[in-house]
């Protein structure tokens, strides 16, 4: 809820916006004043209380408890240059294939308040300069608007040829030095230079060792994906759109969210011309492409399936982004149309999570159970529920409603627990029907209005 305070700090950003639209080639040499203790009250307040906490193991309920001496002598230290950035908790998470492990950095809680509110200030100025293609981690825009804009720009060009591409470990190859050149184009100021060094040199923590990488940002932080649009702002969207775009003969299509992108020409030669060129480009700025997920895929209707379709260097007639699978097939008046299904890595993890939280709640009242576990599968069609993806949503129950089963049986030494006993079950607590969330239908009609 907004309070008086957030709404003059909300008209404070609106006019570093202003400035910045008006003069978008000037460099702002004063902006660190704006962090005052009212902008890093609201800072506070758009900060999650519920993550997990950092190196020093302080939480958002204990920081709270002396909360305007903390962000006081926080502000004393960033105007004073006095502020010393801890190190971040190392984590690993699962990635989409449920199989391998992804790290991502842990901030201590002020580290979160005092990197929310530089990125506060820093969206004012750099989302005037942002282009339509860029979707991540941005105010106002979202994976669905992303996955909309790619569905609308290849059913207007009726397919062509996608390069989905994969970078290698993006957020751990970001060079310093051509960040610190490129955010001296917007941002010269002392103060959030200042801080923004120190962010990037203070390392990580790991099984009690301190280590600091030589690049990167640490995946996790509140300041990381604003640096990496930043970043790819430079390297990819401006070169692609304003410098590759009119060179090729037909048309194309960017859509980029965070670290994740895909190209689509309407013309083979296009395509091939820009997987050329787009290694060097990348690799100018320390970046690589991961070969062996990386490919061109002839992507239009009635193409033939060749290779297997799902990752390799095969041509096929699929390619995964944001989640899901995409692939052309029928409507039902026969026509031929982009239809999204659930990508068998996040399927995968979610059954995976799903079966790992009934593993450790196994004692749990089946009430609770069904509680949770709708809730889940709520939170799954929030995302995943799709037009077209109804098929990939009803299996997920099935499935959901197996494993389910297999753990109540465990715990049940009187009687099997037999498929009509767990329908039995079922009627007195049910889970919920899946559900389309999003129709891209509705979406292009409402873009069209």
């Amino acid at each position: 809820m907004d309070t008086p305070e957030s709404s003059a700090v909300s008209t404070r950003l609106q006019r570093i916006a202003e400035l910045a639209k008006k003069g978008p080639t000037m460099a702002f040499t004063s902006l660190g004043h704006h962090i005052d203790v009212a902008m890093l009250r609201e800072a506070y307040r758009r900060t999650r209380k519920d993550g997990a906490v950092g190196v020093d193991g302080q939480t958002a309920e204990a920081y709270a408890a002396n909360l305007e001496q903390n962000l006081q002598e926080l502000h004393e230290r960033l105007k004073s240059g006095g502020y010393q950035a801890p190190p971040v908790r190392r984590q690993y998470i699962p990635k989409d294939d449920g199989r391998r492990m992804r790290p991502i950095g842990i901030p201590t809680f002020e580290d979160k308040v005092l990197q929310r509110a530089v990125v506060m200030v820093l969206e004012a100025v750099y989302e005037q300069d942002f282009l339509a293609c860029s979707y991540g981690f941005r105010p106002g825009r979202s994976a669905h608007q992303a996955l909309n804009a790619l569905w609308e720009g290849m059913m207007r060009m009726g397919g062509g040829w996608v390069l989905d591409v994969d970078l290698r470990d993006f957020f751990g190859s970001l060079r310093h030095e051509d960040l610190r050149a490129i955010l001296d184009q917007r941002v010269r100021d002392g103060v959030l230079r200042r801080v923004i060094g120190k962010w990037l040199k203070a390392g990580v923590m790991e099984d009690g060792q301190h280590w600091r990488p030589e690049g990167g940002t640490p995946q996790g932080g509140v300041i990381s994906p604003l640096l990496a649009n930043v970043y790819l702002h430079e390297v990819l969207d401006k070169w692609f759109e304003q410098q590759v775009k009119p060179r090729l003969q037909g048309a194309s299509l960017l859509v980029r969210y965070a670290d994740d992108f895909v190209i689509v020409c309407a013309k083979e030669s296009d395509a091939r011309r820009v997987m050329e060129v787009l290694p060097k480009r990348l690799g100018r700025y320390g970046l690589a492409i991961n070969a062996e997920k990386t490919r061109l895929v002839e992507f239009r209707p009635g193409t033939p399936r060749r290779g297997n379709g799902e990752g390799g260097n095969g041509a096929g007639r699929s390619f995964d982004l944001l989640g899901f699978t995409h692939f052309w097939g029928r409507s039902r008046k026969g026509r031929w149309v982009v239809m999204r299904k659930t990508a068998k890595g996040r399927f995968r993890r979610t059954l995976g999570r799903i079966g790992q939280w009934l593993r450790h709640h196994l004692h749990d009242e089946v009430q609770e159970q069904q509680r949770m576990l709708s809730r889940m599968l709520k939170g799954h069609d929030g995302y995943y529920g799709i037009t077209g993806n109804a098929a990939s949503l009803g299996r997920l129950r099935r499935e959901v409603e197996g494993i389910w089963r297999r753990w109540l049986a465990r715990r049940s030494d009187s009687q099997t627990m037999t498929w009509d006993i767990f329908r039995r079950l079922l009627k007195r607590y049910p889970l919920p029907p899946a559900r389309v969330v999003h129709s891209v239908y509705r979406h292009a009609a409402n873009a069209l209005s």
